[in-house]
């Protein structure tokens, strides 16, 4: 049950963005949209459109990445290129299409070495390894992770070292190297306390340790602390993963009434924050929350609003969003081939107007041969 919760941390922290977060908002890069010319400054604001999106709407999402990809292919712009790869990598990723994702992800990793560009390369890296430790394949999840993390340190990218030791403090927790685990994580947050912006997110991940081994106590202690600095940096959804966290180990530590405080207030931010997919562990939880105090009629009507939300969110309305991102891909992709034929098609008429055009030239000029040849031939036999 905390699997689930524990690999949707690990997504959020190994997620990194190939190009610098925006700044502005949806309606004024759409306004920016609208006035820059057709050039790399396009591609950029059109990627960046995909990111303001893509927690809103996947679908629009895509639309933008997708059209940065075209624009780019058509300006030769391999920067803006590996981005666009990189971004529906990253939106495949979030709708659990991985083989789709990691084949995005290796295009944009082939863009950005070829440009000998060190933070793209970083950057792909490391999303390629998220996918692979969501796939089990640890080796290769290590290997990408190991080359991203050297990248940043050169590239001396602190925010970006921190994330990168929490995702291999995250893998070795997977495969129970603990230890090594904890000290990756201790490294991020010391890093980050020294920067003087304490992220959340090691500790979080440290009381995600300490409940893989039990302890209980030290693991709300960590997700409390935690819990803190994402509620003063505004982080919602941040807080409302500490809270799903909080409940679940309340719950397991036999103490059901923070633990119900904590699920209680984790679903209500699930309904203002329209985060559905964390519905099915809260539920889950609670229903084991209510079977610990032998309140058996809560437990199976609550494990059944468990069973509805994890249909409705990991079968059916995930695959219909995947279904329409690759109808969108698939239609955008058949009127570019539409437009394409259109140009054959206007090239065609172009050469045969031309080829009639010369078939008419040389006949003029046979029959004025011939006339010529006939009245030369007239006027000899006069003679």
């Amino acid at each position: 049950m905390f699997h689930k919760i524990l690999l949707a941390l690990v997504v959020v922290t190994c997620m990194l963005s190939s190009a610098p977060a925006f700044t502005a908002g949806p309606d004024s890069l759409l306004a920016i949209l609208d006035t820059v010319p057709r050039n790399e400054a396009k591609v950029k604001t059109l990627n960046e459109l995909f990111r303001a999106h893509l927690q809103t709407n996947p679908v629009k999402a895509v639309g933008f990445a997708r059209e940065a990809l075209n624009l780019a292919t058509e300006i030769n712009d391999r920067k803006g290129l590996a981005a666009a790869y990189n971004n529906l990598g990253v939106a495949y990723k979030t709708q659990g299409a991985l083989d789709k994702a990691l084949e995005y992800y290796l295009t944009s990793l082939h863009l950005y070495e070829a440009l000998q560009n060190k933070e793209g390369i970083a950057t792909t890296r490391n999303n390629i390894a998220t996918i692979y430790s969501m796939k089990k394949d640890y080796g290769q999840a290590m290997k990408y992770l190991q080359e991203s993390y050297k990248l940043f340190i050169e590239l001396k990218d602190e925010d970006k070292i921190i994330g990168s030791m929490n995702n291999l403090g995250n893998l070795h927790s997977e495969i129970q190297l603990y230890e090594k685990a904890m000290d990756y994580f201790s490294q991020a947050y010391q890093l980050s306390e020294k920067k003087g912006q304490a992220f959340a997110d090691p500790l979080t991940n440290i009381g995600n340790l300490y409940f893989r081994q039990n302890n209980y106590q030290r693991a709300v202690e960590n997700y409390e602390k935690a819990l803190q600095l994402e509620r003063q940096n505004n982080n919602t959804l941040g807080a409302l993963n500490i809270l799903i966290n909080l409940g679940i180990t309340y719950t397991k530590a036999k103490q059901p009434k923070p633990a119900q405080v904590y699920l209680d207030e984790a679903a209500r931010l699930c309904q203002e924050l329209q985060a559905f997919s964390y519905l099915p562990s809260i539920y889950k939880t609670a229903s084991e929350n209510y079977s610990n105090q032998g309140q058996w009629k809560e437990a199976y009507d609550t494990y059944v609003k468990y069973d509805e939300a994890r249909e409705k969110i990991y079968g059916e309305e995930s695959s219909r969003k995947i279904a329409q991102m690759e109808m969108l891909i698939d239609f955008q992709e058949k009127e570019k081939e539409l437009d394409l034929l259109k140009s054959e098609d206007e090239i065609t008429r172009l050469e045969l107007r031309s080829t009639q055009l010369v078939v008419v030239l040389i006949i003029l000029a046979v029959l004025t041969v011939l006339g010529g040849l006939n009245l030369f031939l007239r006027k000899k036999m006069l003679k």
